[in-house]
């Protein structure tokens, strides 16, 4: 079965599981579940899931996760789309104002 993913977020009380989205081979934090996409109703987990699969760029942070960004063509901004350090289990999402545009 699936192993826990520590959650070292600071809006997390205690470490949190990684677990399969209902009907979905993505994992998430309970923090996404639960934060997240109650405070972001605008994200789509399909945009995510394709975040991870076809990024604009992927980043290491410090930490060990990983950011991927992805445009959004409805919206005409790049979600940014950070993971747990394995690269899979997803814990935030948001639309980044900062972002600039991969060079050609």
């Amino acid at each position: 079965m699936l192993s826990a993913a520590p959650c070292s977020h600071e809006g997390c009380a205690d470490h949190e599981q990684a677990r399969l989205s209902v009907n979905r081979d993505v994992k998430t934090t309970r923090y996404f579940e639960e934060q997240v996409l109650r405070k972001r109703p605008y994200i789509q987990r399909a945009w995510c899931e394709r975040a991870l699969r076809e990024p604009a760029r992927r980043e290491l942070q410090a930490d060990g996760r990983v950011r991927y960004w992805i445009l959004i063509a409805e919206l005409g901004r790049y979600l940014r789309v950070v993971t747990l350090e394995d690269g899979e289990t997803i814990h935030n999402a948001f639309l980044d104002r900062d972002f600039q545009e991969p060079s050609a």
